[in-house]
């Protein structure tokens, strides 16, 4: 069904007149962003306390578009891709619509352009369709020239015939899409990244495309939304030149106090204002009061970079250890195997123990089955990160022989004095090593409260002293950033696959390496005078 503006019944005289007034937005001595800031404004507000009052663009808002819509001196936005971030209810709608509706019927339209909504379900979606046509048929100029479509969430312009339509995760198909401007709407909370990846690789045939993403932060670092936002880090930081990627960040820092003003107002720039300073007072004072909620509020209020569960190790003790590792040729060190199923990930990881008690850890991975395929379901990039040298593709099925090949050439350049393994599936890699004549010993290790519980209480230790280097390794960073612990009526933990969020298996073979280089020494298990 279409809603076609009252535009559709009027005569050519009065069409005419319309098109001919000048709107706000067209003065001729404007810059690109202050038409963009005009257009914006002279929008009406659909729903709330401010229904039907002008739309009023804060500081924060307005900076973002000069940012972004700022001009080179050829007369071009240099500006492909866009990311704001903040805590949530700060008005990340509002604006994406608005922006969207600038480029479907103000001054960024262009002659049959393609302006896309994406979000992660239908109902996402559907939210930036319902403010855009609310915002639409209470602005008379861009009724008379527009066709709103609710049952298929589209707008034509019927001047430009440039189509606007909302995209969510769910739909069959995006090619053939040709968008001149696409709008993400809370892409951190998105479980893959194919979307994204449609969108932003259809927008080629465009002379000047836009990328906009407005959302708060992910959970975990291999999210498309935080590589984005690392990404941005970087050239805000002037590590990396890249004029056409902006990012906008409002977020607390690790090591702020959650529970005081001033934080609360870095995650969100609205606050006090459309964002509610009680709301945010009622949910910290939950939180404070509900353990279980803290993770929660953190991330969506606060836009930091928590998973809702609780995590084994925090992101900031874990990052202590960035510093690369070094093992010089012929050290004694010790292994952790943990060889997955058939079609699992496999980890392997070496651990050195200098002589002023850093342990050194150097990991590797298998990755079975097609690597694009994995990718997509993990929502992890195994395919950059065999590009990288960080996996190894195993190929159908991962083989232990080429895992065992791997610690035969490991244990010829060093001395592994001990590999502990996991059960599962050993007799194949052990006839493997007995092929090659390789004399590793090697150690059963159980998975259960008994064994594991030293092993995660060594790990835990020596990553929150900052005494493990692994060089910010993205997949064991991965396997760290999932890990959760489970504890028995005793208190002795382990890690639990089965609780976590995603892959552990390079934490798993850390804890066993460090177990077995460790507890070995004495005969009465003391943690704090082994690795004090």
């Amino acid at each position: 069904m279409g809603l076609r503006g009252t535009g559709v019944e009027i005569t050519l005289e009065q069409r005419a007149r319309y098109k001919t007034r000048e709107q706000p937005w067209q003065h001729p001595r404007m810059t690109r962003a202050n038409r963009v800031i005009a257009f914006c404004e002279d929008l009406t507000i659909s729903s709330g306390t401010k229904a039907g009052d002008k739309l009023t663009l804060r500081p924060f808002q307005k900076q973002f578009i000069r940012d972004v819509y700022a001009e080179d001196a050829e007369g071009t936005r240099p500006i492909r891709t866009a990311i704001l971030t903040m805590g949530r209810k700060n008005g990340k709608t509002q604006l994406a619509a608005a922006l969207a509706l600038c480029h479907l019927l103000g001054p960024e339209a262009e002659e049959r352009g393609e302006v896309y909504s994406c979000a992660n379900d239908r109902f996402q979606a559907s939210k930036v369709f319902s403010e855009m046509s609310a915002m639409v048929r209470r602005h008379k100029y861009l009724h008379l020239r527009s066709n709103i479509g609710r049952f298929h969430r589209k707008i034509e312009d019927l001047e430009t015939e440039t189509i606007y339509q909302a995209v969510s995760a769910e739909a069959s198909t995006k090619m053939g899409l040709n968008p001149s401007l696409v709008v993400y709407d809370e892409l951190g909370q998105a479980q893959n990244r194919d979307l994204y990846d449609a969108m932003d690789t259809a927008m080629g045939a465009r002379s000047n495309p836009l990328l906009l993403v407005i959302s708060t932060q992910a959970a975990d670092d291999t999210a498309p939304m935080s590589q984005l936002i690392d990404y941005g880090k970087r050239v805000n930081a002037g590590e990396i030149k890249d004029t056409a990627f902006h990012l906008t960040m409002y977020a607390a820092d690790e090591d702020d106090d959650p529970w005081v003003l001033a934080t609360w107002k870095k995650a969100n720039p609205a606050l006090g204002d459309f964002r509610s300073l009680e709301d945010v007072k009622r949910l910290a004072a939950q939180a404070q009061r509900l353990p279980s909620q803290e993770s929660s509020f953190r991330n969506l209020i606060l836009n930091q970079r928590v998973a809702a569960e609780a995590r084994f190790i925090n992101r900031s003790d874990w990052v202590l250890g960035a510093a690369k590792p070094i093992i010089p040729p012929g050290s004694r060190v010790y292994a952790g195997l943990d060889l997955g199923a058939t079609r699992d990930l496999s980890a392997l990881v070496i651990l050195y123990q200098d002589a002023d008690g850093i342990f050194h850890c150097v990991p590797y991975f298998w990755v079975p089955g097609n690597i694009r395929e994995r990718s997509r379901v993990d929502n992890v990039p195994y395919d950059a990160w065999e590009r990288q040298g960080l996996v190894i593709a195993a190929g159908v099925a991962t083989d232990p022989r080429t895992i065992a090949k791997k610690v035969v050439s490991i244990h010829a350049t060093t001395r592994i004095a001990g590999l502990a393994f996991d059960r599962w599936r050993i007799n194949d890699f052990k006839r493997q090593l007995e092929e090659e004549q390789c004399d590793v010993p090697l150690i059963p290790h159980g998975q259960g409260y008994k064994d594991m519980g030293p092993a995660v209480d060594i790990l835990e230790r020596i990553i929150v002293q900052g005494r493990l280097r692994h060089g910010g390794n993205p997949v064991l960073s991965m396997c760290a950033a999932n890990a959760v612990v489970t504890r028995d009526p005793t208190g002795a933990r382990k890690l639990d696959k089965s609780r976590s969020t995603g892959r552990i298996d390079g934490l798993v073979a850390l804890a066993m390496a460090c177990s077995v280089s460790v507890v070995p020494r004495v005969k009465e298990i003391d943690l704090d005078t082994l690795i004090a």
